[in-house]
């Protein structure tokens, strides 16, 4: 393992699993406004599928001496996620989702490493993080594309819970740098993100067959 913090190893690690899963033809649809508002609510749906089962395991973890650093009940999605789907959906939404093969699979590695801290905090970062960052453009492009405003629809990518964004960001930097891992598990835990990544790109190219054929429709 390098010298370098383990944050700056991590990112590095996985940074071209990154782009990658920033590259999808299901997005590149979404931000040029080309989707009807119920084709976005799949992805809302597959998001709320993925965030109950790790915040299920954050619960669970939530005194474990290695994973309780990760564990920050103000990033927890599931409200949000659930208002957008009423704004998406309506009442009814609970009937109109379901999670896609990719997701179901993505559930069940979550739920498989939901007792090993090293899993938990691969899946958190992946899904967290990113949320923070390249999350914010979504939303502001989400918000102009289809109207929404806080209350529902976009509330998913609004963290008003946790301050300053760059100063969480930073903090949470701080933490994976204070991992009390050997370098074993050090290791572990980036093949864990970058497997991490690779399941939610797959979830994301099974939206991208949604748009397709909502475009071609």
């Amino acid at each position: 393992m390098s010298d370098a913090p383990f944050s700056e190893v991590l990112r590095n690690a996985t940074w071209g699993d990154h782009e990658s899963a920033e590259d999808g033809s299901y997005l590149k649809a979404l931000m040029a406004g080309r989707l009807s508002p119920e084709a976005y609510g799949e992805l809302v749906a597959q998001h709320y599928f993925a965030y109950v089962a790790l915040e299920s395991a954050s619960r669970a973890l939530a005194a474990d001496p290695v994973a309780g650093s990760f564990v920050f009940p103000e990033l927890y999605r599931e409200e949000a996620l659930v208002r957008d789907l009423e704004t998406v959906y309506g009442s009814g939404w609970r009937s109109r989702i379901e999670p896609s093969k990719p997701t179901l699979t993505l559930v069940a590695r979550i739920n498989q490493v939901a007792d090993w801290p090293a899993g938990y905090i691969a899946h958190h970062y992946t899904r967290y993080m990113g949320d923070l960052s390249g999350g914010q453009f979504i939303r502001m492009e989400l918000q102009k594309i289809y109207g929404y405003r806080p209350g529902g629809g976009v509330d998913f990518y609004l963290f008003d819970g946790i301050g300053s964004l760059p100063r969480f960001k930073n903090e949470y930097r701080a933490r994976l740098d204070a991992l009390p891992l050997d370098e074993a598990e050090k290791r572990r835990l980036v093949r864990e993100t970058k497997l991490a990544y690779l399941l939610n790109t797959e979830v994301l190219a099974e939206l991208g067959r949604v748009a397709r054929a909502e475009l071609v429709a």
